[in-house]
């Protein structure tokens, strides 16, 4: 199965609840107007894409509209504000493209999102495209999120830094950076807390884990994402706010966008965080992780005859 059908795979769900009802509101020969508006208004808040999202993406679309004079079908023009929103917030690019290895990939996010699964298939991603691949157990707070990362580990085929349960998560993460310099690793890849007795203690750690890295190499580290669950929709976005409070994130993972009718949120997430979404997850295998494409996710969004043009190039 290619990419991109994985990614629309991925996207059934969604695009069942969003695409259909797309395509029925944009009947042949309608014009947008304020009715056509307030009908798609209906449509694009059931898909989770946020009540101020949706309005900003309505007014763009109303302009578009003007500037475009008929020229283009409707839901091509939704399709372009849709791809247009989402680049606003940053091309995705590969992780630590201008940084000299290893690259220090920081993952974050809250228990449940998907975070260890994440980093096993950005390992075995990265692995892929040969590169040598080191991963930090930097959750010291729970030994079943050692043994986690452990067994992705040697099923990536990946080295692994870790210490017991209670270690300071700093140091074992500063020791793996050091390790990974000694190695020649291309790329170091950190598992982090996502739950501590308090959540100022969780943001005050992840401040302390940056700054433990800046004392190695002032750069570092060079890339922090935050893994997003898909099924949560507004609540993930109350997720982001919050750890970009403790650290600068420099892009988003979305995970589980198969279990959800409401990918929509990826609007949403991206409009209001200005951070571009790095990656997209889906499925259980190892594979089933891609760099987003705001071009390819709105074919999957929103329906078929983007995609065939896509597959023709």
């Amino acid at each position: 199965m290619g990419l991109f059908d994985r990614i629309k795979k991925g996207l059934a769900k969604t695009r069942a609840a969003l695409s259909e009802k797309v395509s029925a509101v944009f009947k042949s020969g309608r014009k947008i107007d304020d009715e056509l508006l307030a009908e798609l208004e209906e449509v694009l808040l059931t898909g989770d894409v946020g009540w101020e999202t949706t309005e900003e993406l309505l007014a763009r679309l109303k302009e578009a509209a003007v500037e475009d004079n008929g020229r283009t079908e409707p839901e091509e023009l939704l399709r372009r504000v849709v791809v247009q929103m989402l680049g606003d917030a940053g091309a995705p690019v590969e992780l630590g493209v201008n940084a000299q290895p290893p690259c220090v990939v920081l993952v974050l996010g809250v228990n449940g999102t998907g975070k260890t699964t994440t980093i096993a298939k950005l390992a075995h991603y990265y692995r892929e495209r040969g590169k040598k691949v080191m991963l930090a157990a930097g959750d010291t707070f729970r030994a079943a999120a050692i043994d986690q990362l452990r067994i992705w580990a040697e099923r990536t085929r990946c080295q692994m830094i870790s210490s017991k349960p209670g270690a300071d998560s700093a140091a074992v993460i500063y020791d793996a950076f050091e390790a990974a310099i000694h190695r020649g690793m291309d790329y170091l890849i950190v598992d982090t807390a996502g739950r501590l007795h308090t959540k100022s203690n969780l943001m005050k750690e992840l401040e302390k884990v940056a700054r433990v890295l800046k004392k190695k190499r002032e750069d570092a580290p060079h890339e922090v994402l935050l893994v997003l669950d898909a099924t949560t929709g507004q609540n993930g976005l109350v997720q982001a706010q919050e750890f970009t409070r403790a650290i600068p994130i420099t892009g988003l993972v979305l995970t589980k966008i198969d279990g959800t009718a409401k990918g929509g949120i990826l609007l949403s997430i991206a409009r209001t965080l200005k951070v571009p979404i790095r990656f997209v997850g889906f499925g259980e295998s190892l594979e089933d992780i891609a760099l987003f494409d705001a071009e390819q996710f709105a074919a999957g969004l929103l329906g078929e005859r983007k995609a065939q043009s896509l597959e023709s190039l």
